[in-house]
């Protein structure tokens, strides 16, 4: 189980940038090959940036070509949760960190194997944290 934290929205908006907040708090989304991670290969973990929650391994990341940076299995299977989002008039699976409920995109059935699955990510939703060195 995944400990929760709540925060204010004045607490949100003096903890992330103005584009963050609106991605995380507002279920936003960056412009496709605008965001910092589409073409990292760094080794290391992806965190939320509202709470550094350990989302995804840099090893489950590929190039999706969709312009957002794209993995196909988070780190553990409580790491995120997933809603429906019937916005824009389509039916998609919402995904949002497990520890603070912030939004970072969605998932999608076109993933490569081992799962089949494409999570798609805002990049200004994560922060990458880099692998120690041996």
């Amino acid at each position: 189980m995944v400990e929760k934290l709540i925060l204010s929205d004045d607490e949100w908006r003096a903890r992330l940038s103005p584009e963050a907040y609106q991605v995380l708090r507002h279920h936003g989304t960056e412009r496709a090959f605008a965001g910092c991670f589409v073409a990292t290969k760094t080794a290391g973990i992806y965190v939320c940036a509202g709470c550094a929650h350990p989302l995804f391994a840099s090893g489950t990341k590929f190039e999706s070509g969709t312009g957002w940076p794209s993995f196909h299995e988070p780190l553990t299977h409580d790491a995120l949760t997933e809603h429906v989002d019937t916005s824009y008039g389509m039916r998609r699976v919402e995904i949002r960190c497990a520890r603070c409920d912030g939004h970072l995109g969605h998932v999608f059935p076109d993933g490569p194997p081992p799962t089949g699955l494409r999570y798609c990510l805002n990049s200004v939703a994560l922060k990458h944290v880099p692998a120690e060195a041996p």
